[in-house]
């Protein structure tokens, strides 16, 4: 028993129509080149002129990015901008590098150009109580660590960065420093960012005051600015 091909005809739009139903069953053949510009034409054609009541139902992609710009613009409005600006600094972090410091050991340097009042980097680490706080101290200075990245967020809530942390336990502190720290609260939870007081440049080691309070037992300052306290507490 023999299959015969069955013969394909053509419709008015360039296209051939299947005998079968089903264009797998008929096999390959090859269109011809005017075949396919006119159906491409007329492909071109509809995609550029839908219906009237499909262009009210689904607007083009400029209608959706006007809508996208116009929710963005009344959630910016509506919600906290130090939460956009956390969320931004998420998905698109500062361009730094630690390296040796002239203020003290290592420091955090700008690798492009930022802005004034920009989030620079999170102070990343692990939520301690100061019952904890007071253990590690010790425990640290036991180790041989001469410093502990220890960052006071509140009265319960201290951040550790000495073993786990990002390249923030590396800031140094200064009496006229280039940027601040913040607390923000994110999903009910406190976090340690900090931002640029002014435009800093690359290269540029970033700095901010560690305000530690005033006690008996000095800690040397070594920022050698203009206005320097001389000493951290």
């Amino acid at each position: 028993t023999s299959f015969s091909t069955p013969k394909k005809k053509k419709r008015d739009d360039g296209m051939r129509e299947h005998v079968t139903g089903c264009a797998r069953s008929e096999g390959y053949y090859k269109i011809d080149k005017k075949d396919k510009l006119k159906y491409l034409n007329n492909s071109r054609a509809f995609a550029e002129e839908p219906p009237a009541d499909t262009q009210v139902r689904n607007p083009g992609v400029p209608g959706r990015r006007s809508e996208q710009r116009r929710l963005l613009s009344s959630f910016t409005g509506s919600c906290d901008s130090d939460l956009l600006k956390f969320n931004q600094l998420k998905f698109r972090k500062k361009k730094l590098k630690f390296c040796k410091s002239h203020i003290h050991d290592w420091g955090l340097f700008a690798m492009e150009p930022i802005a004034a009042d920009e989030m620079v980097i999170e102070y990343v680490g692990q939520n301690i109580r100061q019952v904890i706080a007071d253990m590690r101290e010790k425990r640290y200075e036991d180790e041989g660590i001469g410093s502990s990245y220890m960052f006071r967020v509140d009265h319960d809530t201290i951040i550790d960065a000495t073993k786990c942390g990002n390249f923030a336990r590396f800031i140094n502190h200064s009496c006229n420093p280039n940027c601040y720290a913040k607390v923000i609260t994110v999903e009910s939870q406190k976090k340690i960012v900090i931002y640029s007081k002014q435009h800093i440049s690359v290269n540029e080691e970033i700095t901010y005051d560690y305000k530690f309070p005033i006690e008996d037992v000095k800690i040397p300052c070594l920022c050698g600015s203009e206005n320097c306290r001389g000493t951290l507490n």
